[in-house]
């Protein structure tokens, strides 16, 4: 298996305290009321901490589908927080599970860096395909903007 490391940054004008807050601790509640698409979250395993994985179930294209989503890693302190995609419909067949670490953190404008490191691992050494990080990239990024325009407009 070969772990292939990208790097990624943005920025919101929402605080950090509040974005970590929704993205991390009250994402299960936020994010099926924020994205129309989403229509469950439900614990498989564990007990919401690291280790846990969740079933994530949305509308694509007009039938449910879902994501297995395993929480890595918590850092409440330092706005951290690290999560695998481990199956379901956002994992392309040529990978073993795709890892996000997430960092947040102030921006001079009074909003959020967000900075993101994602590994994708794969089966066996062959790079991923370009077209499936950007079509992946793409959905994360208004998955996001999708959040944030929440987050503001419920302030």
């Amino acid at each position: 298996m070969a772990v292939f490391t990208f790097e990624d940054q943005t920025t919101s004008p929402v605080a950090p305290a509040t974005l970590y807050k929704a993205l991390v601790k009250d994402a299960d509640n936020i994010v099926p009321k924020a994205v129309d698409s989403f229509k469950s979250v439900e614990i498989v395993e564990g007990n919401g901490g690291p280790g846990t994985i969740k079933k994530i179930s949305f509308l694509e294209d007009g039938e449910t589908k879902f994501v297995l989503h395993k929480i890595e890693g918590i850092d409440e302190a330092n706005l951290g927080y690290s999560y695998s995609i481990v199956g379901g419909a956002a994992l392309p067949d040529t990978a073993e599970k795709i890892t996000i670490d997430s960092k947040l953190s102030d921006a001079p404008n009074g909003g959020s860096v967000v900075k993101l490191s994602i590994k994708y691992h794969s089966k066996g050494d062959a790079p991923p395909n370009e077209d499936e990080l950007k079509a992946g990239k793409a959905k994360s990024d208004a998955l996001f903007k999708v959040i944030e325009a929440y987050l503001l407009a419920n302030a």
